[in-house]
């Protein structure tokens, strides 16, 4: 099995494509927004010295992309593919943000869409997300999406809840 970490999709809404090195200063003056991180374990990502590594994380998996809002042309955030398991088919889909006015819309659901949509057409089985404890806004988001807390656990020494969807339990949308 393989799987394309590397695609662009596109809804008609947005379009997520690959991320490229001269993205950084369009997504950064995003993310350079405090209110976007307070829920989230890493709450000082809006300062350059911590998004910088956060987006080179994001460049050297060869698995993040940007949302273009399709109405504008504008980038409104990114996201990623990351901990891919061929053999279990299983992959994680996270290191989410969305610039503050796109929230609590259409375009995190269809970001999300379109990325379960490639899994499941693909051999991806299960698709989990690791949200942080205090993540209110995102736990909320991945619920509505039909996703589950399956379980609490630390990644880099912070406490998070891992959600699942799985390939059955999505009605391809």
């Amino acid at each position: 099995m393989t799987f394309d970490l590397q695609t662009t999709l596109n809804d008609g809404l947005i379009t997520l494509r690959p991320i490229h090195s001269d993205d950084f200063d369009e997504l950064f003056q995003i993310a350079s927004d405090p209110l976007i991180w307070e829920q989230h374990p890493s709450r000082d990502r809006y300062l350059k010295e911590n998004f910088t590594p956060y987006f080179q994380a994001a460049l050297d998996s060869k698995s993040g992309f940007v949302a273009i809002d399709n109405k504008t042309g504008r980038l409104i955030g990114k996201t990623r593919y990351y901990e891919l398991n061929l053999s279990a088919h299983t992959v994680a889909i996270g290191y989410t943000f969305l610039a503050k006015e796109y929230w609590g819309g259409v375009f995190n659901r269809a970001m999300k869409t379109l990325l379960l949509n490639h899994c499941f057409q693909n051999g991806i089985r299960t698709v989990l997300f690791h949200i942080g404890v205090s993540n209110i806004r995102s736990q909320k988001a991945v619920e509505k999406l039909g996703g589950e807390r399956i379980r609490s656990l630390e990644r880099d020494g912070l406490p998070y809840y891992e959600f699942e969807i799985t390939f059955e339990k999505w009605n391809i949308r």
